[in-house]
C-alpha cells in the first residue's frame, strides 16, 4: 500500500469536513417540509440521511477521542493505509464525477426513524462535524498508524486511526451526494446551489 504524507492527508480530511459544515449551514436555511419529505416511499429524507450519519458519529467520535487521549504525543511523517481500511474507504468514496459507485443497505441499528425533528438532527450533525475537526487537529500530534479504532460492525475489527478518519469522512461524502440527489428531486432549482457550497 502506498504511503501518504500524514500532514497533507489530515489537511485534506479537514477541508472535506469544512465543506460538509458549509452544506449543513445551507441546509439549516431549508424549509422543514423539504428536510423531512421522502422523495419516494422507499427512499430516505434528508433528515433521515443526516440522522444515519449522526448514529455513526455517536459511535466513532467518542472512540476516536478516547484513543487520542490515551496515546502519547508522537508525530509521524508518513501514514501507510491498512488493506482493510483502504478497502472500506474506497468502497464508500463517491467517484470523481460525484456518482455513488454501489448501493448499500444500512444495518438495522443505523436505519433512521421516519419521524424526526429536522432542526435537532442538523444541530447534532453540525456539532459532530465541529468535534470531528477538533479530533483531526488533535491527531496531528499522534501516530495515526499505530492507534487503532474498533469498527461499528465488530469491536474485534480495528482500523488504523488514519483509516478510520478516511472511512468516516468518505461515508459522509457518499451520503451528501445522496442529499444532493434528494434535493434535485424535491427542488431541482437548488441542485446548483448545493454543488456551489461543495466547490
Amino acid at each position: 500500500m502506498k504511503k501518504l504524507k500524514s500532514a497533507p492527508l489530515l489537511e485534506e480530511l479537514k477541508a472535506n469536513t469544512r465543506k460538509i459544515i458549509l452544506t449543513l449551514n445551507y441546509l439549516c436555511k431549508e424549509d422543514e417540509s423539504i428536510l423531512v419529505r421522502q422523495p419516494s416511499p422507499a427512499k430516505w429524507s434528508i433528515a433521515q440521511v443526516l440522522e444515519h450519519l449522526n448514529a455513526y458519529g455517536r459511535f466513532y467520535l467518542p472512540e476516536i477521542e478516547k484513543a487520542i487521549n490515551n496515546n502519547p504525543v508522537r508525530k509521524i511523517e508518513f501514514f501507510k493505509p491498512g488493506w482493510l481500511g483502504d478497502y472500506f474507504t474506497k468502497m464508500m468514496q463517491p467517484k470523481e464525477n460525484g456518482q455513488i459507485k454501489n448501493k448499500m443497505k444500512a444495518m438495522k441499528d443505523y436505519t433512521p426513524s421516519v419521524n424526526l425533528d429536522s432542526k435537532a438532527v442538523i444541530d447534532e450533525c453540525l456539532a459532530q462535524q465541529q468535534f470531528l475537526l477538533q479530533l483531526l487537529e488533535a491527531a496531528e500530534d499522534r501516530d495515526i498508524s499505530s492507534i487503532r479504532i474498533p469498527v461499528s460492525l465488530s469491536r474485534w475489527i480495528r482500523l488504523k486511526l488514519g483509516d478510520t478518519f478516511r472511512f468516516l469522512i468518505a461515508h459522509e461524502q457518499r451520503h451528501f451526494v445522496q442529499i444532493d440527489n434528494i434535493l434535485a428531486v424535491l427542488k431541482p432549482s437548488h441542485q446548483r446551489t448545493m454543488r456551489n457550497q461543495n466547490a
